[in-house]
């Protein structure tokens, strides 16, 4: 009787020991907090040298880990691509572009262009969901419409509002680009606030909603849980609310050369470039700011000013979730990462377009914006733009917060990174497996390396070059060295002249190029670049 009374005393402890370790391991993994913002360029915000008040978004900087040198894939639907898979486009179904609402254009081409994500990839939700994580997203999908079968709750969410088509209005969103509330469309709800309704907050209120629920759900609560946040701002059309805007009028009647050089002293002063960092040419389809009359500065005064307001506005946003966090004891143990999708979008005239003056006519435009001259200043210092895998068009602002391992560091991370990283990064941290199979279906590897040393500011040791292509823009970076080139196609032969050469240490605003000084590194890289994309399904398009 004795030993039975032992044996099961000794049962119990080991039980106990057993469930407070599974209890304490759960503890210990983070939630996931993914924020994404769409065509912000690299010198918008505060803390990466920009006069935009974002004073949210420069506290997580100041307290975690900032990338100096960190690359999306230079255009909305292929970075959202990489983003939730870890796998370079092509590899996905989203080589290029999504099928816009009601269009098959996909559907006669190669199957790395069909135009939405197929099943030979995972989302991180289905991973982390597979991993015990609570699933949520609010924002902008626009990894595949015309079936439902492709939207975010058939790909690991558990929850979902916001657009699946990509740009929308974003005072008066309609369909077909309109708003989605799990797997229904809907009307645009009311406002939970004194102000109109505007995207940016809806995605974040529904944010704060779906966590809110998480912590009264008795069967959800103890899991930690992964939100995916997905602003559409500041894409076009540029609205704004007038109380941001005031803010910013009259700012910019500087110009934007003059812009330019203020936000490339600041970001020397911050130490995110070096001080011998060169400011690239004003790109040749803008005009020099004197050159307009005063009408037209004021007018242009007004678009980036609508921009910045549209930024002061996702700032505004993340502080409320952060105050949710703090408020709910969840903010030590949340790691937060923070991006953009491309660079600041040149889309239309250099100038910009659509109606601005009248702000009842600029909150009904579909697609107003700000022209390459404002878009060329957000990418201080750098030249081009989304699109182009040039540094204007693919470096991003990106950070990491999360105060329970991560210190606050002075100096910035300057290890080159890139999209393919954060899929590794958060199965690493969520204790998760990627799987080699999914639902019957044979997984592609990932490329990508965990962050995780970064955040002690350790070497990432990778083992191979960093690849992107993208509307025949194309870049292989291996170490200081990046290989660049705009229509680069079999159609042009693979040719090396297609290709420019920078050591980007020494000129990280790409106007020296050494690809006639060095061909044989040109090849080298040339034959490297061929090799992935022939792997990857680059071509044919």
């Amino acid at each position: 009787m004795l030993n039975l009374k032992v044996l099961f005393s000794f049962t119990l402890v080991l039980f106990l020991l057993i469930t407070t370790r599974i209890h304490a391991a759960e503890e210990t993994r983070p939630n996931i907090i993914l924020i994404m913002v769409d065509d912000m360029g690299f010198s918008d915000i505060g803390c990466y040298g920009g006069e935009i008040e974002t004073p949210h978004i420069d506290a997580l900087a100041a307290g975690g880990v900032r990338f100096s040198q960190f690359y999306n894939t230079a255009r909305c639907c292929p970075t959202r691509a990489t983003l939730m898979t870890g796998l370079h486009p092509h590899q996905t179904g989203i080589g290029w572009m999504t099928n816009p609402p009601g269009d098959t254009r996909g559907d006669s081409r190669p199957p790395a262009y069909q135009g939405y994500l197929n099943r030979e990839c995972v989302t991180v939700a289905e991973v982390l969901q597979s991993a015990g994580y609570a699933t949520y997203m609010t924002g902008k999908w626009h990894l595949g419409f015309n079936s439902q079968d492709r939207w975010p709750l058939q790909r690991g969410f558990q929850k979902y509002f916001g657009c699946i088509s990509g740009a929308t209005r974003f005072f008066y969103p309609e369909e077909p680009r309109g708003m989605t509330l799990g797997n229904e469309h809907i009307k645009t709800p009311a406002s939970t606030t004194q102000r109109p309704f505007y995207t940016t907050d809806a995605f974040t209120d529904f944010a704060i909603r779906y966590l809110t629920e998480h912590q009264e759900d008795a069967s959800q609560r103890n899991k930690p849980f992964f939100l995916y946040l997905a602003y559409t701002a500041p894409h076009w059309p540029l609205q704004a609310h007038e109380e941001e805007i005031k803010k910013y009028r009259g700012k910019y009647r500087i110009g934007w050369d003059e812009l330019r050089t203020q936000r490339l002293a600041k970001q020397k002063e911050l130490g995110l470039l070096p001080a011998h960092t060169k400011l690239s040419p004003r790109n040749e389809a803008a005009p020099a700011w004197d050159s307009l009359d005063e009408q037209k500065q004021i007018e242009m005064d007004l678009k980036m000013a609508v921009y910045a307001a549209m930024v002061d506005r996702v700032d505004q946003n993340i502080g409320k979730l952060v105050g949710w966090l703090k408020a709910n004891e969840q903010f030590d143990n949340t790691l937060i990462l923070f991006l953009s999708d491309n660079g600041a979008c040149a889309e239309g005239p250099a100038l910009g377009r659509g109606r601005f003056m009248n702000p009842e006519y600029r909150n009904q435009e579909h697609s107003n914006s700000y022209g390459k001259a404002w878009a060329n200043a957000s990418n201080t210092p750098f030249r081009l733009f989304k699109h182009y895998a040039h540094e204007g068009g693919t470096s991003t602002p990106f950070l990491m917060h999360w105060p329970e391992q991560i210190k606050p560091r002075k100096a910035w991370y300057t290890e080159p990174a890139q999209l393919i990283d954060i899929m590794p990064t958060l199965v690493d941290v969520a204790g998760a497996k990627y799987p080699t199979t999914y639902a019957g279906k044979q997984i592609h590897a990932l490329d990508g390396v965990s962050l995780r040393p970064a955040m002690q500011g350790k070497t990432l040791n990778r083992a191979t070059p960093l690849f992107i292509e993208h509307e025949d823009n194309a870049f292989v970076r291996d170490g200081d060295w990046k290989l660049v080139g705009r229509g680069v196609s079999p159609a042009s032969g693979l040719k090396p002249e297609k290709w420019e050469l920078y050591n980007v240490k020494q000129d990280r605003t790409e106007l020296n190029n050494l690809a006639e000084k060095k061909p044989e590194l040109v090849s080298d890289l040339s034959a490297q670049w061929q090799a992935w994309a022939k792997r990857v399904g680059v071509f044919p398009k």
